[in-house]
């Protein structure tokens, strides 16, 4: 019985992110530079989401370059760049016939102008599909992205738009790039690491966690029924007792 057989459709996680990771080690361990790999990932990019989709899931967040990600050889950067625009243009067709919806979450105003005119033409394309909603972390960290909510929060204060005394984690959500989505439930990284990265810091405070050794190039949609099927295995308490739940 496969693990998509096994999964209880009444328990589908809402929302699933995922750290895209163990390119450059694919790539390495077949004598190949580390674009080699990001090239070959794009089938595990397109598996993630269709198997999403198959599910109901209704939202799907991948960590695809982050800020830090900047600081690589900009030989790497400007072939990622390069190739990121190509799949969009390759992958448009197929999101589009199965209804996927495109957003985009963090600077992306240091993208090179023909990544964004890219993007921004799918998230039009694809603003009216009613299916999965893929949200690509694109020049993306977590720690500046509360950075620069307190920034807003601390600019509407002083203009009075805000009282102080009404700050919590609601309005704090309404500050963050990902205020038009739910929390993601599960989180997923490939690559047999076991760090978070920077990724959706106060969004996963209460998700569950999912490592695997595999490469990100080597992930299929066996692989993230397998996880959504540990995941439908856990019990979520959010503080509570086991009696409580």
């Amino acid at each position: 019985m496969s693990f998509k057989e096994k999964i209880v459709k009444e328990k589908i996680p809402l929302h699933v992110a995922v750290i895209m990771d163990g390119n450059g080690r694919w790539a390495k361990r077949r004598g190949n530079q580390r674009i080699f790999g990001h090239r070959n990932a794009i089938q595990a990019v397109r598996d993630t989401v269709e198997a999403a989709g198959e599910l109901g899931i209704r939202f799907l967040t991948l960590y695809a370059f982050s800020t830090e990600n900047w600081n690589r050889p900009k030989t790497e950067v400007d072939s990622l760049m390069s190739l990121l625009v190509s799949s969009i243009e390759k992958e448009t067709s197929n999101l589009m016939k199965n209804k996927v919806r495109l957003q985009v979450i963090g600077e992306t105003e240091r993208l090179p102008q023909a990544v964004r005119e890219s993007l921004q033409k799918l998230i039009s394309n694809t603003s009216e599909n009613s299916g999965l909603t893929v949200i690509l972390a694109l020049s993306y960290s977590s720690r500046r992205e509360i950075e620069n909510a307190i920034k807003k929060i601390s600019f509407d204060c002083q203009k009075g738009l805000i009282d102080s005394s009404t700050i919590n984690e609601s309005l704090i959500n309404s500050y963050l790039y990902t205020a038009a989505y739910p929390e993601p439930e599960l989180m997923i990284r490939t690559g047999g690491e076991y760090r978070i990265s920077n990724f959706m810091l106060w969004q996963i405070a209460y998700s569950e966690l999912y490592f695997t050794d595999i490469l990100w190039p080597d992930f299929r949609k066996e692989d993230f029924f397998e996880a959504i099927y540990e995941f439908q295995k856990r019990e979520r308490r959010f503080g509570k007792t086991e009696d409580q739940i």
